[in-house]
């Protein structure tokens, strides 16, 4: 057996998944596919005979999901590859499984030849992550990072969406006046907002107001 010869374990609760995706690797020569399995349960028991180099699991499995396997094999085996492929690839899932120790993340709507390349990377680099999305998922997080009010400015913000002005405010809050402009200045510029109607537009673009909280003349 060549030395550079990657063994590959296919977790997927579809056998037709299981197949299709096992004859792709099986159609490059530095790749063998050492077993397949259809649960959490399953892919542990079969990674304890088998050891493979990397394991390519889906996320949603009937009895847990792919991050529990990522997290239990990285835990104990900190040399395995660890490969997500999934049909659930938004922002959300792309993090939990880059928080779990996976090695990649690939969408099941990605050419196949993705699932192959991540796959050599998680056997040469298991503890870095690659992604394709990633870039982007990190943007629209840093961009939600910036736009996070704490607590008190959220109250400031929906009485600001109720018409309320600075002195009123501060007497709904218990406090003075010019504490509650700098709470508005503050929101004002976490929102990249210059008045009060853009801050407003851009609270509601983002989901910070709900539909109910709208200017206090549309009730």
């Amino acid at each position: 057996m060549s030395e550079s010869l990657t063994r590959v374990m296919l977790v997927d609760d579809h056998q037709l998944i299981r197949d299709g995706l096992g004859g792709v690797f099986e159609m490059h020569a530095d790749m063998s596919v050492v077993g397949t399995a259809a649960s959490v349960a399953e892919a542990l028991a079969l990674f304890a005979e088998h050891r493979p180099d990397v394991v390519v699991t889906d996320l949603q499995l009937q009895d847990g999901t792919g991050l529990d396997i990522v997290r239990a094999l990285r835990r104990d085996h900190p040399e395995v590859g660890l490969v997500v492929l999934t049909m659930h690839s938004g922002d959300d899932q792309i993090f939990a499984a880059m928080e779990a120790g996976a090695s990649g993340f690939v969408g099941k709507d990605a050419p196949s030849d993705e699932v192959v390349k991540a796959a050599r990377h998680a056997k040469v680099s298991p503890r870095s992550f690659v992604c394709s999305g990633l870039v982007g998922a990190m943007m629209r997080r840093g961009a939600a990072e910036s736009t996070r009010l704490t607590d008190r400015e959220h109250e400031v913000l929906v009485l600001l969406a109720d018409g309320l002005g600075a002195a009123a405010i501060g007497d709904k809050l218990y406090m003075s006046e010019s504490t509650a402009k700098s709470h508005i200045a503050k929101i004002y510029q976490k929102l990249g907002a210059a008045n009060r109607a853009q801050a407003l537009v851009t609270a509601m673009r983002v989901g910070l107001l709900s539909s109910v909280q709208r200017n206090p003349g549309e009730r």
